[in-house]
Formats: C-alpha cells, sequence, structure tokens
C-alpha cells in the first residue's frame, strides 16, 4: 500500500523554546509535533511519575492487600494469556512474594494463566471453579487478583463471591455499563477515577498497586528487613507497555525509559536476557524496537500457540542458566508462528482477491482451517495492508468461532462493536478490548450477518478520507545532521504508539537502485552534493530518478564499521 507523504504540523513558538532550553533543534521540532510544550514533559526520573494515591482505589487495593498480609492469607493472580499479562503476572508475583518476605508475612503468592482455547479471555466462572478447587497447586486462594483482564468478569466476580473467595481486579481495558462487584477495583479507565494517564498497560497498573502496598506496609510498620526496592521490576513493566501498544504519554514514557535504562546498565531480570540473548539483540543497546519486535513476539508466541505459563516461568526466573533454555522454546514456539501466520495471510490475501476492498470500509474472514491464537496478527497486516479495520476468526468450541480485530486511527473497535451488539442483540456473545484492538466470540452460522453489520457500522462512523493511509513526517533535515551522534540520540529516546519515532522527508536524487534477494529495493542516493545509502524493504517498484522520499535513520553495522543508513518508509515522484 503507497501511502501519502505529509507534513506533522508543530508550534513552532514551542520548538524554539525547547530549543532555547538546550534540546538538539530536531528534536525541538520533533518533540513539538508530538505535543510536548516543556521540557518538563522529557523528564524520565521516577520522581516525576504521577502520585500513586491519584489512582482511583488504589490505597485501598493497598490496604486490602496488607490486611490479607497480616493474615498469611492465600493470593492466587490470574494472568490473561498476552505480553501484557505475562509480564503484569510476573510484576505481580515477584513484587507481592518480595513484599510479603520482608514484611515477615507467611503469605503464600501463586498463579494461574488460562488456557485460552479451553477457557477463553479473563476471570470466568470456570476459572473461578478451577481455583476453588486447588487447581492452582494448592488450596482455595483467599484472594483473587486478576491482571491485564477482570473488568468485564461479571459472572466470573459473582461466582468467587459465592465461592468465599475475594477478587481484586487490577485492569485498563475500557469498562462496561457494568462494573463487576469486586472487593476493590483499580483501573485508570473506571468511571470516577481521574488519573491523569488514561494509558497505563495492565502491568502498569499492577506495579502502582505494588507502589500501593509498599506505602501502607511502611505505615504500619511492617517492614522487619529492608524494604524491596521495586524499580527492579521496571524492565517487566517497560517490556509489558511496549508489546501492548498502549500510547506512550509522559507518564508510560518514564515506565519504558526506567526500564529500558535498567537494561542498558546490565539490570535486566534473567528471563529478559534470556530472550534478547536468543533474540540475538544486544541488550547493552536496548531500545523501545527490541521490546517491541524482539522480546515481546517471542513470549506472546506461547500464549498463541501453547500455554503462556511458559513464558512467565521464563519472566520470573532469577536464573540466567534456567531462564534461557525457557526462551529457546519461545523462540521455537514464534518460529512456528510466523509459520502459521504466513500461510494464513496468503489464503487470507487469495480470498480478497474475490472483494473489491476498495469498495469496503471493513475487511472480515474467517476460515475453518486458521488457528485462533494467530488471527490477530493476521488482522494486524491485513489492517495495515489495506488500511481498513481488520477481524479475522477462527474456529472456537462448539458452533462458535473466535475472532480479533485490529483497526485505523480513526475507528474506535471497542465502540464500533458495542454499535453493531445494540443493533443486532445477542449478534455478539462476548467482545472487549479498546480503540485499535479487540476480541469477540460469534456462532459460526452468524458469520455472514456479521459481515454485513460491522460494514454497516463502520460506514455510519468512517468518512471516505479515513480510508487513505497518511504516512506522518517531520520534514527535512539539514546534512550535517545524518551522523552517528545524532542517530544514537534518536534511539535513546522512548518512541512507540502515539509518539512515534522521527519520519523525515526530503526530495533526493536517485542516483542507482537493484533488487537484493528479489523483495528489496537497494537506493544510492544524493542531495546537495551529499551522497546516501538507503534501503525500502518489502518492495519491488522501481523509484523514480526523482523522487519525495519518506526515511527513518537507523545505523548500520558491518564488520564493526558503523555508519548512518536510511530506510526508505514510503515515497512519490517529486
Amino acid at each position: 500500500m503507497q501511502r501519502r507523504i505529509v507534513s506533522r504540523p508543530f508550534n513552532q513558538r514551542t520548538s524554539l523554546m525547547l530549543e532555547q532550553a538546550g534540546v538538539h533543534p530536531v528534536l525541538a521540532r520533533v518533540y513539538a509535533a508530538r505535543g510536548v510544550t516543556a521540557t518538563s514533559e522529557l523528564e524520565h526520573a521516577l520522581a516525576t511519575l504521577l502520585p500513586p494515591d491519584r489512582l482511583k482505589n488504589n490505597r485501598a487495593a493497598g490496604r486490602l492487600l496488607a490486611d490479607l498480609f497480616e493474615r498469611n492469607a492465600s493470593l492466587l493472580i490470574v494472568a490473561d494469556y498476552d505480553c501484557d499479562g505475562a509480564t503484569a503476572c510476573a510484576v505481580a508475583l515477584k513484587g507481592l512474594r518480595a513484599l510479603a518476605a520482608a514484611s515477615g508475612s507467611r503469605a503464600s503468592v501463586d498463579f494461574l494463566v488460562p488456557n485460552r482455547f479451553k477457557f477463553g479471555y479473563g476471570l470466568t466462572p470456570e476459572i473461578v471453579a478451577l481455583a476453588a478447587s486447588g487447581g492452582s497447586g494448592g488450596s482455595q486462594p483467599d484472594l483473587i487478583i486478576t491482571v491485564d483482564n477482570g473488568i468485564a468478569s461479571i459472572d466470573g466476580v459473582a461466582a468467587a463471591n459465592a465461592a468465599g473467595m475475594q477478587v481484586l481486579v487490577t485492569d485498563h481495558h475500557l469498562p462496561a455499563d457494568q462494573l463487576p462487584a469486586a472487593a476493590c477495583i483499580v483501573n485508570p479507565n473506571q468511571p470516577g477515577c481521574d488519573f491523569a494517564s488514561k494509558s497505563l498497560a495492565g502491568v502498569g497498573v499492577m506495579f502502582y498497586v505494588l507502589l500501593a502496598l509498599r506505602s501502607e506496609l511502611r505505615a504500619r510498620g511492617a517492614f522487619t528487613a529492608a524494604e524491596p526496592n521495586l524499580a527492579t521490576l521496571l524492565d517487566l513493566v517497560a517490556l509489558g507497555t511496549v508489546a501492548d501498544v498502549v500510547k506512550l504519554d509522559h507518564n508510560n514514557r518514564i515506565l519504558v525509559a526506567q526500564g529500558l535504562k535498567r537494561l542498558r546498565e546490565g539490570k535486566a531480570s534473567a528471563g529478559i536476557a534470556a530472550l534478547f540473548t536468543v533474540a540475538a539483540r544486544d541488550i547493552r543497546r536496548a531500545g523501545s524496537f527490541d521490546l517491541g519486535f524482539a522480546a515481546g513476539p517471542r513470549l506472546n508466541a506461547a500464549g498463541r500457540l501453547d500455554d503462556m505459563s511458559l513464558g512467565i516461568q521464563c519472566l520470573i526466573s532469577d536464573d540466567f542458566h534456567a531462564a534461557l533454555p525457557l526462551a529457546q522454546r519461545l523462540d521455537a514456539l514464534n518460529r512456528e508462528r510466523r509459520s502459521i501466520e504466513s500461510g494464513m495471510q496468503e489464503e487470507a490475501l487469495a480470498a480478497l482477491d474475490a472483494i473489491d476492498v476498495a469498495d469496503r470500509f471493513t475487511v472480515s474472514l474467517f476460515d475453518e482451517t486458521w488457528h485462533q491464537g494467530v488471527v490477530g496478527i493476521v488482522a494486524s497486516r491485513l489492517k495495515d495492508r489495506f488500511h481498513r479495520p481488520a477481524v479475522v476468526f477462527a474456529p472456537g468450541e462448539g458452533d462458535e468461532i473466535k475472532g480479533s480485530g485490529r483497526s485505523i486511527g480513526a475507528l474506535h473497535l471497542r465502540d464500533c462493536l458495542d454499535l453493531v451488539s445494540k443493533a443486532h442483540p445477542g449478534l455478539i456473545r462476548r467482545f472487549g478490548g479498546h480503540a485499535a484492538a479487540a476480541g469477540l466470540t460469534l456462532a459460526r452460522a452468524d458469520f455472514a450477518v456479521f459481515e454485513r453489520a460491522f460494514e454497516a457500522a463502520a460506514r455510519s462512523t468512517l468518512q471516505p478520507a479515513d480510508l487513505t493511509a497518511d504516512l506522518p513526517t517531520d520534514g527535512p533535515i539539514e546534512a550535517a545532521y545524518f551522523n552517528l551522534q545524532f542517530v544514537r540520540a534518536l534511539d535513546h529516546e522512548v518512541w512507540g504508539q502515539g509518539f512515534a519515532g522521527p519520519v523525515f522527508a526530503d526530495v533526493f536524487s536517485v542516483t542507482s537502485q537493484r533488487l537484493v534477494k528479489d523483495k528489496h529495493v537497494k537506493l544510492a542516493l544524493s542531495k546537495g552534493g551529499q551522497k546516501y545509502d538507503a534501503i525500502q524493504f518489502n518492495a519491488t517498484e522501481p523509484v523514480p530518478p526523482r523522487a519525495r522520499i519518506a526515511f527513518r535513520l537507523g545505523v548500520d553495522e558491518f564488520n564493526g564499521m558503523a555508519k548512518v543508513g536510511l530506510y526508505v518508509e514510503a515515497w512519490e515522484p517529486a
């Protein structure tokens, strides 16, 4: 899909103010285009995090957990099966166990992660029954803690209450009209919560709960040993935050920056160090890209194809040599996932050959042979390829099919599914998610009805112009900034969802070009007497002799030598 190259607007006065405050002139323009208005928004110190008490019910959660510590109670964490859920579970396990030990409590902390193919998503009554029967390896817990799920678990929380178990819900997903009757709910998106960062990932919410518990234990004089340093969990927080593709607002950038700092300083947890090793990534130069595209997918592969318990065991390991074989198994699962995904994507594109996508506002596909653990990735690929909201389904249990959707920026996917549900009561059996991604369950026989209803709901929300993909760019940069020092400075910043890494654009002469491995275009560019090497991945169309090129800057390293490389994102004739 060729994208339209557009320039990001920015406030010139803000850019000048940032530059006068000592920010690099190019970065000042880049930051201003992303809404930064003061240098304080570029601070990554832990002291600048939003206060834990501003998160609704967080203090109450700290009291609830501290009371249970005093009773030497048993706690069971019920996790989600994606990277955010796995890291949130690991943070909860390591943090709660450390705080219990330091306060002299004999409280036990265990975890249970549902098999997505058997139990589905969230705290279901079936999961509660498993917990109550001692399915976690012990007796019925006193408290169930949900991480990265639970806000929609009305029936599951009711079942837990009926069985005599309290529930602490920690989640970040958007709630429905009714909240579960939990003992306590910590979710920045619940009604009445004025926490400024609505984009906390599930792992971030759990980290904030631990901060509240530590504060409560401190106030009670409960620590009999040195207080645990919860900052040791920040590499896990960073991984889950980036991998869940939540908006990197200032608060989330602090969490990610602090986690990356620990990785670069050689203070990584054993599990993450092992994931970097199997991905052949240099942890001393760890960046957001490594978390989102190397460590995250390997961890997610366990939940997609097998059992996320494997990923959680890797993350909670305190020994690198014990974590490494677990990471190797995750790496093997990720290779298998890529193979399955490739086949499904080819089949999906073949199915779309019979459909004129240009006349559609949405893409909905179902195949009896597809794997439900990979439908989300395929939906993402289709969304990117056609710039349409996409939902891909695979067979579920019995007469059900399970879908995963991904959306473009102009369409809030969960709200759109809510429109479908209200227009066709009973059509969608279960659904949940947020603006960019959602999951849902239908009866197999209702797929065609859903396809039409989803298309109609999207047409009521979107304009035709929304279906043309724009590539926002940060304009040209001077030749003097094509250097390793500037590129390293770019790499050191936290970029990601809602705080996109810079893409520059300028007009170049193309002096030569050739295909590499029959699927990449290698380019030699020139401008103002300067020559530049560039490459466009997964593209075969020749570039005209003079073109406006949108590009990212990176470092090419070969045989111990490093130089600046241009990675072409899009081009158009000049």
